[in-house]
């Protein structure tokens, strides 16, 4: 089933998703809908706040594809897409990268973001069991994205001061439209 994706100035963007206790049936469902939905906006990422929920829980879909180079593509071949993952927590993160981000709740809008360059991340896999996977380049990105949103943190908290100011009456816009949060 498809969801509504709540766009910037929704109030739910900005708040800290709530540890899941154990992943259910119906969080499983929860799960695919949100891959699915994922997949229709041809988004790589979605997180709950994303669909409205509070629920710790992300999606992730990173063709190999988007991976600048072969030795990056091979590093992250063992991580099996969809990546669903509840409460996920980065442990640790390694150098940098920076590149352009854009995101399904602000629609037509993009900036230049600095990202780790690889990321390790424990989380609950939809089996319930527990997991830690260390990836590079843009899946590291699309993990830091989805887990900065679980955590009420959006991409444009951290572009640099120009791009923000080049954006800021874009943003306002959207964030009056959509509830007035920013």
């Amino acid at each position: 089933m498809l969801l509504k994706i709540v766009h910037y100035g929704d109030k739910i963007l900005r708040e800290k998703a709530l540890p899941v206790p154990a992943v259910t049936p119906a969080l499983i469902k929860l799960a695919q809908d949100m891959v699915e939905t994922m997949y229709k906006a041809r988004g790589v990422g979605l997180a709950a706040e994303q669909v409205g929920r509070l629920e710790s829980l992300c999606v992730i879909d990173v063709p190999a594809s988007c991976e600048e180079d072969d030795e990056t593509r091979a590093f992250n071949a063992a991580v099996q897409m969809p990546l669903v993952m509840f409460n996920p927590v980065v442990i640790s993160t390694e150098g940098s990268q920076c590149g352009k981000e854009g995101c399904l709740s602000f629609p037509n809008l993009g900036g230049t973001v600095t990202r780790p360059a690889q990321v390790t991340c424990q989380y609950t896999d939809a089996a319930g069991m527990p997991q830690i996977i260390t990836v590079k380049g843009f899946l590291a990105r699309a993990v830091m994205h989805e887990t900065d949103h679980l955590n009420g943190v959006l991409y444009v908290d951290h572009l640099g001061a120009v791009e923000k100011l080049d954006m800021a009456d874009k943003l306002q816009r959207m964030a009056k439209k959509n509830g007035g949060n920013m």
